[in-house]
């Protein structure tokens, strides 16, 4: 499994998890299996992650993530472009 790790700043979640939920980049169908958006408890402002299952994926969820900055309607409320990352778990433990 490869994560994608986004760190997005936005002006206002709500306009923002209205456009996310409509799906502009059809996740499921780009390779995404699984994601979690989370946002600091002192700051406005959330981290994503989307968990797929090649690298080659991935790069490719990526690059569309990129490509939707350019459309306002599908990613309102924007402060900054964001950072993306591809992240390789290599250790999980529940305790």
């Amino acid at each position: 499994m490869i994560i994608v790790h986004a760190e997005h700043e936005i002006r206002d979640f709500d306009a923002w998890k209205t456009a996310f939920d409509r799906d502009p980049i059809r996740r499921e169908q780009s390779g995404v299996r699984r994601h979690c958006v989370v946002r600091p408890v002192d700051d406005p402002n959330f981290v994503m992650d989307f968990e797929s299952e090649t690298e080659i994926a991935a790069r490719e969820f990526q690059a569309a993530l990129h490509q939707l900055r350019a459309s306002p309607a599908a990613a309102p409320a924007p402060r900054a472009n964001p950072q993306t990352r591809l992240i390789e778990p290599v250790e999980t433990r529940t305790f």
